[in-house]
């Protein structure tokens, strides 16, 4: 997968047809080493091929896969009266602020 990415972004950089050497030196460039493997059976298979015929044809097989079950609909509207409620309930929350106590239990100013 690295191979392909750094394929694809050396032909938007500009080179037409990235050889297995470009795209070696393009990973590497940021620390990644190449799988030779890969890289040379990526090459072989595009080797001749138009890229964007390529992508063209890609995308058409992966539209016969759909794109999943997608979300349920949105909820319908719920009843008018609900948004007083909860403001009414806003209301009665009001927290109170906790009772000053000093850190050690004590305000006598005596010994621990």
């Amino acid at each position: 997968m690295k191979e392909m990415s750094a394929y694809l972004m050396l032909v938007l950089g500009g080179t037409e047809n990235p050889s297995a050497d470009d795209v070696t030196k393009a990973l590497a460039s940021v620390g990644i080493e190449a799988d030779a493997d890969a890289l040379n059976n990526l090459i072989s298979e595009l080797d001749g091929k138009d890229l964007g015929e390529v992508l063209e044809a890609g995308s058409g097989l992966l539209a016969k896969f759909g794109s999943g079950g997608g979300g349920g609909g949105g909820g319908g509207g719920g009843a008018g009266g609900d948004a007083e409620e909860a403001e009414e309930e806003k209301e009665e929350e009001v927290e109170e602020a906790p009772p000053a106590v000093d850190m050690f239990g004590g305000g006598d100013g005596g010994d621990y």
